[in-house]
């Protein structure tokens, strides 16, 4: 565990700015940890916006007063080593300013950054429409995922989050607020989205809006073969315009894992934990078709696609019709069971990588294979699948593998560990890093942590000179976002 206090400098705001600053114990012990629970971090105050003026006035403070101190957004606190955080200086509330507002053409909603996705879906779906992708956890804050990238199943039919946003609201380290697009200052548009919180605080977004479907039919199949597994994810979404799949992600389980059968009827659930015993490892494709109408052809067509020309094992096809909202909130019904057992704080040493399509089968030999089947025990999920390169605009700050190849794999290794087991994940966690530096695969990581400065400019490559200056324009004196660690 890393443990970052207050510098001892009390943070006095004058009275002209009417801004309460909070000190609470309460406030900021739960200020001082987030979902990682790898670090603690101190800071010297709280507080909680009214409106985005107050942000305003707060930075313009810290840019400009006699004593500078820096200052960092934070929403529901989802990040993995501290990145929200700021020692001694101040942390902002987002989720004090929350809003959601649909246009009258209902193809945008503008969303205040502090808003939960889950109640931007609950807001939107009453007037039948709803954002078109999705991360797989919902009650994170549309600002903090705007500010990393945002992926999940739907991102290689509609792209990440930061592809889907229209126009933002932003108050710059100097405290400037502006309004920013494709074509409205664009430099801070497309700096901000996947810029770590380092040019300013996302105080609005507008997103992309689509027809709201009522229904999900959810598949899982299963695979013994990984290479057969991969084909067929790419042949998925490689048919995305044909067929109409609306979300895809793969899984695998690992036979010195916890193997969560329960998508499985209870018949099969016995014969699902055999298989992994069995073969080690076991993969599984995830798929999903929205629909309003169960009778429309599309419909009779995905299922044929799925179960006649997909290569899974014979038998091992399972489907759930839900609806659309229990689909989309099906992360939350986990996290709810993990919370009850007391596993939801635990230390969260995740690993999220891209993986360019070219040496993916290297990676699955030399991680999955060599390091993850031969941990000790492997506690969490783990998730592999393809996505379309084209769905990432090269001038947003988000990163993906600077390659010259059409898909790139999204993996995520989102162990959890005891506080005991931390240092152990964690070098498992070095060792995957190392193999891939040493067998020159082209990774980026996702949600990423690095302590220096040489890490950071490798990390954004061709784009760092531009992050570099950009950071120079709006956050000059660089209050923001220190707990990246990146200036």
């Amino acid at each position: 565990m890393i443990t970052k206090s207050s510098n001892g400098m009390k943070i006095d705001l004058p009275k002209s700015l009417n801004l309460t600053l909070s000190t609470d114990p309460s406030i900021i012990s739960a200020a001082s940890h987030d979902f990682g629970n790898i670090t603690t971090v101190t800071p010297g105050g709280v507080i909680c916006p009214s409106s985005t003026a107050d942000i305003s006035r707060l930075l313009q403070y810290a840019a400009n007063g006699k004593s500078t101190f820096q200052v960092a957004a934070r929403g529901q606190g989802h990040s993995l080593n501290g990145q929200a955080s700021v020692s001694g200086g101040v942390i902002v509330n987002m989720t004090c300013i929350t809003d959601v507002v649909v246009s009258k053409d209902k193809k945008y909603a503008d969303v205040a950054a502090g808003t939960l996705w889950v109640d931007v879906l609950k807001k939107t779906a009453e007037k039948g429409v709803s954002p078109v992708s999705w991360t797989d956890y919902l009650h994170i804050t549309v600002g903090g995922t705007l500010s990393n990238g945002g992926i999940g199943g739907q991102v290689f039919r509609n792209g990440p989050l930061v592809s889907n946003v229209l126009e933002l609201d932003v108050i710059t380290g100097k405290g400037e607020m502006l309004t920013c697009s494709r074509q409205l200052n664009p430099e801070l548009f497309y700096g901000v989205l996947g810029g770590l919180g380092q040019f300013g605080i996302i105080t609005r977004a507008r997103i992309v809006l689509d027809h709201a479907p009522k229904r999900a039919k959810w598949f899982r199949m299963l695979y013994s073969d990984f290479t057969t597994f991969t084909k067929d994810q790419e042949r998925l979404i490689s048919m995305a315009n044909d067929i109409g799949v609306d979300y895809l992600e793969g899984q695998i389980f690992l036979s010195n894992g916890v193997v969560d059968t329960s998508f499985f009827p209870p018949s099969d659930q016995s014969k699902v934990a055999d298989l992994v015993k069995q073969h080690g490892i076991i993969y599984v494709l995830e798929v999903a078709k929205y629909y309003d109408d169960p009778n429309l052809p599309i419909i009779s067509k995905v299922i044929d696609t799925l179960t006649k020309t997909l290569s899974y094992l014979p038998g091992f096809i399972s489907m759930h019709d839900v609806a659309y909202f229990d689909f989309l909130n099906r992360v939350h019904v986990e996290e709810n069971k993990l919370r009850s057992l007391g596993l939801w704080e635990l230390p969260h040493p995740w690993l999220n990588l891209y993986v360019p399509k070219s040496r993916i089968l290297d990676f699955h030999n030399g991680v999955v294979k060599d390091i993850l089947l031969k941990q000790k025990s492997a506690s969490g999920l783990a998730l592999l699948y393809p996505t379309n390169r084209n769905k990432w605009d090269n001038r947003m700050s988000a990163m993906i593998p600077e390659i010259d190849e059409d898909v790139i794999y999204i993996i995520g290794l989102l162990q959890s560990a005891t506080p005991k087991d931390l240092p152990e994940v964690e070098s498992v966690n070095e060792k995957i890093i190392r193999f891939c530096k040493d067998s020159g695969i082209k990774i980026k990581q996702y949600l990423m942590h690095y302590t220096s400065k040489e890490d950071w400019i490798e990390h954004f490559g061709s784009k760092w000179d531009d992050f570099s200056k950009r950071k120079d324009l709006f956050d000059p004196k660089k209050l923001l976002s220190p707990g990246q660690d990146i200036f």
